[in-house]
């Protein structure tokens, strides 16, 4: 059995490099992209999808659901890293790397805090896969990807977690440990042309 761990579509603060609101809806392309993502799941054995419950992950996991039927469930666990005030500003408007290993927004999360949450959620993600009959596909988001790929997961040789992960990217995991990937940020559905920009910084 199989966990796929997938992102979110695209929102228009995506598109315009401005660091996300929690009730960022997909926009038109990510629509898109969202129903490109199910029609890669037609005929899967997925029988369980989670999702963060931010607006932009729970519209992208509700058009997978949509074609793959069985159980649905949100988890706040999965939300992306809180940036706290600095929500809805623009990337172009710091003069320091949003990212860095040190940073800490003001009423957000910390790397230390967000890692320990993305823990939390991975024991939540393999929890559901062992209640679940069939694979498990679970809707997050980009830094949480990341965390997951760079530190629990069991990487193919010679490969590193990508630093941006592709808008509504899949990653295939052994459902059992070490957690092996089998696919890693794969947007092949996404060949129509709808994909995100290949050159974008690192995204939310």
């Amino acid at each position: 059995m199989s966990i796929f761990l997938i992102r979110h579509g695209e929102t228009a603060l995506n598109a315009a490099h401005v660091v996300q609101l929690p009730d960022t809806p997909l926009n038109a392309r990510g629509n898109t992209q969202a129903r490109r993502l199910a029609t890669r799941f037609i005929g899967a054995r997925v029988t369980h999808v989670l999702a963060s419950d931010l607006a932009r992950a729970r519209e992208t996991a509700e058009q997978v659901h949509a074609t793959t039927g069985g159980t649905f469930s949100l988890s706040p666990t999965l939300q992306e890293r809180n940036f706290g005030r600095i929500r809805g500003r623009a990337y172009s408007e710091f003069d320091f790397d949003l990212f860095g290993p040190t940073y800490v927004p003001p009423e957000g999360e910390s790397w230390d805090a967000f890692h320990a949450r993305v823990d939390r959620a991975w024991d939540e993600v393999t929890a559901a896969a062992r209640a679940t009959s069939g694979d498990l596909a679970v809707v997050s988001h980009g830094l949480v990807c990341h965390s997951i790929a760079h530190r629990l997961l069991q990487l193919p040789a010679g490969c590193e977690a990508p630093r941006h992960w592709g808008n509504t990217s899949v990653t295939e995991i052994d459902a059992a440990p070490p957690w092996q990937v089998r696919t890693l940020n794969c947007t092949v559905h996404l060949d129509d042309g709808s994909a995100d920009d290949p050159d974008a910084v690192a995204g939310l």
